[in-house]
């Protein structure tokens, strides 16, 4: 039978699949006067071992519990991945609405300035509830039926549950668009599925490991055999700020604020794990039905054989670099964070002592490795409260922007650290509370002063200028 690692991919997986249907999400209700909601499906699967056995139509399906138990899925080979979607043509500043860019220019995941086929942005399926949609999971499956051809709700996969609400605003925070709910699915069967993307969507395949080698604690992502590795996205600000066509404005406010800088992660994977729209993968294209070769699901759905592998210059010439970013960095730290497995608890809850609630909290608080801080978040563990804010939250090319939003982030810090001691406490405001609306309200309110003081000093010292040039001219 085969043996799992401690510190398996596929161990991290059931930590994390487990503590979300244990735990009740963060609702954020709509209010009054911004109905407009929106999900997205984070689909995850194990790809099984060489010569694993399909799994017959007739096969009862396992529990979650016994999921983790088949020993295709402890096997050393198994490779936990999630799926990811490239949108061609999507750009920060698109207002055209629809599935693919619903809400993809207040998420972050489309086109920035200096993007190119080297840096190529990729998000989870989703979009905007509609009506006659019954709620946010039905949106999430429907979305991903239209724009992949997966069905939801056959009878592989299973729901996990929902991670937190999180608010959609304006690229200033100043105004609410709508309130977005990611739902966790995972695939039971190791069975490769039919997808049909719609044009323009390339669907890639990326296994968890890379990204734990990323995030996840030193003595848990060192010992990772695949690698990714932190970037930035840098995003024009004048887009965001100015209106479209207005093009004198842009170059004004570009010269006097600079760009805006987002954490990435850079996903190195290999052409051959990619789907294109053009493909149908299909049953047939498997080589053999009894078992699979060496090779991952959509290899064997495009088919792929294992009788002519790439050599190394074949290999550098047919690999994508993915920058994953934005809300759907975000979302994916969140589930990166339950993966950590709880760890021993402090030296004072010895066995003569009780531990109290606060020990017990402590236990189970994830703390991601980040290697980023918001600005103004120094000193505070924002990374192990909301590693997914973290990653939302820009910084401006030019050093005194950032300055003088960590001036006026005075009520932001309050905020954060309020939410820190209230995870600590283990109290119900860590649910009741809107703590991350809240932290992100207070955040945007501190870069819209900022701003404003930086265009004012500005617009100052261009007129002290103006006026000295005129002085040393005419004296």
């Amino acid at each position: 039978m085969a043996q799992e690692k401690p510190d398996s991919m596929v161990r991290l997986l059931s930590c994390a699949l487990h503590r979300i249907r244990t735990t009740p999400p963060r609702i954020i209700a709509s209010p009054a006067t911004q109905p407009r909601r929106a999900a997205v499906a984070i689909i995850i699967r194990v790809v099984p071992p060489p010569n694993t056995v399909s799994v017959s139509v007739d096969t009862p399906l396992p529990t979650l519990n016994q999921f983790f138990e088949l020993d295709w899925v402890k096997d050393p080979l198994a490779c936990p991945e999630f799926l990811l979607l490239r949108r061609d043509g999507a750009s920060p500043s698109d207002t055209v609405p629809g599935r693919a860019s619903a809400f993809q220019n207040f998420t972050g995941d489309g086109n920035s300035k200096g993007s190119s086929k080297a840096g190529a942005h990729v998000a989870f399926p989703g979009g905007r509830t509609e009506e006659g949609d019954e709620g946010g999971l039905y949106t999430a499956m429907r979305q991903t039926w239209e724009e992949i051809g997966l069905d939801l709700a056959e009878r592989d996969f299973i729901c996990i549950g929902q991670l937190d609400d999180r608010e959609i605003t304006t690229s200033l925070g100043k105004r609410l668009l709508m309130i977005l709910s990611p739902f966790v699915f995972l695939q039971l069967t190791p069975n490769p599925l039919p997808i049909d993307p719609t044009d323009g969507t390339t669907i890639h395949w990326v296994p968890l490991e890379t990204l734990a080698s990323a995030v996840l604690p030193g003595h848990i992502g060192d010992k990772m055999n695949a690698k990714s590795r932190w970037s930035s996205v840098t995003v024009d600000a004048a887009s965001r700020l100015t209106p479209r066509r207005a093009a004198i404005l842009k170059i004004l406010v570009r010269v006097l604020i600079g760009s805006m800088q987002f954490p990435a992660i850079l996903l190195d994977l290999p052409e051959s794990d990619t789907i294109p729209s053009s493909s149908t993968g299909s049953l047939a294209a498997l080589p053999n039905s009894g078992s699979y070769p060496a090779l991952t699901q959509d290899k064997l759905e495009k088919g792929f054989t294992a009788t002519k592998p790439l050599s190394g210059k074949d290999q550098n010439k047919s690999r994508h670099q993915l920058k994953l970013w934005g809300l759907s960095l975000g979302m994916t730290l969140d589930l990166m964070a339950t993966m950590i497995p709880p760890t021993s608890l402090p030296s004072p809850a010895g066995l003569n002592k009780q531990p109290t609630p606060q020990d017990l909290h402590k236990v189970s608080l994830p703390s991601l490795h980040l290697p980023f801080l918001p600005v103004g978040g120094e000193g505070m563990r924002i990374d192990a409260v909301a590693p997914s804010l973290a990653s939302v939250f820009p910084r401006f090319s030019y050093p005194d922007v950032n300055f003088w939003i960590w001036v006026f982030g005075k009520r932001y810090r309050e905020v954060v650290r309020g939410w820190e001691a209230s995870v600590h406490d283990g109290g119900s405001n860590v649910r009741r509370v809107n703590w991350s609306g809240t932290a992100l309200n207070t955040f945007y309110a501190a870069v819209r002063k900022a701003l404003l003081v930086v265009l004012v000093l500005r617009a100052i010292g261009v007129l002290v200028g103006l006026m000295f040039a005129g002085w040393w001219v005419f004296a």
